[in-house]
């Protein structure tokens, strides 16, 4: 029998098949366990809010001590006035947590027992003051990503992206507890474009529906972090300010006003030009959320009487 140079390179196709077979199953079972330990890898520590102040918020839990309370300086802050400064603390060392009440006045509940310090297991309830409950648990990537993604969609306009009409009264109505309590400098703007049906009418809705979307991406960009930027209704937006007093807050509502009359909005071909009008009131200390922004509307209402593209600030409420 005659081997060609080929076939004396190769190994007889029993073995070839073998050694094939072997090293596919080897690979294959490589894929299994990294898929396998992929999908156990719940090794990410969450409280998820489900009552109270912002509803559906996760906080991911560092190695360490995190603080849970009121304060600022508290790891995660929760906006409760039955919640103490420093309420409670949680300590995550690898898998295990242990949460330990701070000496609150109102006290630290796991699964409706009042505890001092207590081991956390996936799934518990936390119950901190009176009306704030959280959920421990463990995530994977996959769940971390679900959940954040059915947390904006509660939380946020989906066409501008902007915070949506509801969550802009849950935090208003926490910024005025806070501001009435601590005596602190609380400002609301609210603007709405100019003759906005004119644009519909004339250009169409998804030319309008592209002013909207830019419209709040100029405003955004002349914000800080800790601003709360929302879609109050149709063309409308209300932007809370905090700790900024009420004449630099109409400076503020001045510089969008002019950005936005500046900016080219595009839509295909199109080209326009809008320009907006801005009411602008203070927190007076004393009253509801609501009067704020009664005062902010009734400011936008003289800008709009006086002749639009003007920004008016109210100096009484």
């Amino acid at each position: 029998m005659y081997l060609t140079a080929r076939e004396l390179a190769e190994p007889p196709m029993s073995q070839r098949s073998k050694d094939d077979m072997e090293t596919t199953r080897v690979s294959n079972l490589d894929q299994l366990k990294a898929e396998l330990k992929k999908r156990s890898e719940r090794d990410r520590a969450y409280l998820i809010v489900l009552a109270g102040a912002d509803v559906g918020k996760m906080f991911k839990l560092a190695d360490g001590e995190t603080t849970l309370g009121r304060s600022h300086r508290a790891d995660v802050r929760i906006d409760d006035d039955s919640i103490s400064r420093f309420h409670a603390k949680l300590t995550l060392t690898g898998q295990e947590v242990q949460i330990e009440d701070l000496g609150s006045s109102n006290g630290t509940l796991v699964n409706g027992e009042k505890v001092g310090r207590n081991a956390l297991t996936d799934g518990d309830k936390i119950r901190l003051g009176e009306t704030t409950i959280l959920k421990f648990t463990f995530h994977d990537r996959l769940d971390e990503s679900f959940v954040q993604k059915m947390y904006d969609a509660a939380l946020r306009d989906p066409m501008t992206k902007v915070y949506n009409k509801k969550y802009l009264l849950d935090q208003l109505a926490q910024e005025v507890s806070y501001s009435r309590r601590h005596r602190t400098t609380l400002t609301l703007l609210l603007l709405d474009l100019d003759h906005f049906k004119r644009v519909n009418d004339t250009y169409g809705h998804v030319a309008g529906d592209h002013v909207l979307v830019q419209s709040a991406a100029v405003v955004q960009a002349l914000l800080r972090n800790e601003d709360i930027f929302a879609r109050y209704g149709g063309e409308e937006f209300c932007i809370v300010l905090r700790g900024i007093s009420l004449a630099d807050s109409g400076l503020i509502a001045e510089r969008i006003r002019v950005s936005i009359e500046a900016h080219v909005f595009r839509c295909d071909e199109t080209e326009l030009r809008v320009t907006t009008s801005i009411g602008v009131a203070a927190y007076d200390g004393t009253s509801e959320a609501v009067v704020l922004i009664e005062a902010a509307d009734t400011a936008l209402y003289a800008a709009k009487g006086a002749g639009r593209n003007r920004v008016i600030v109210k100096y009484e409420t």
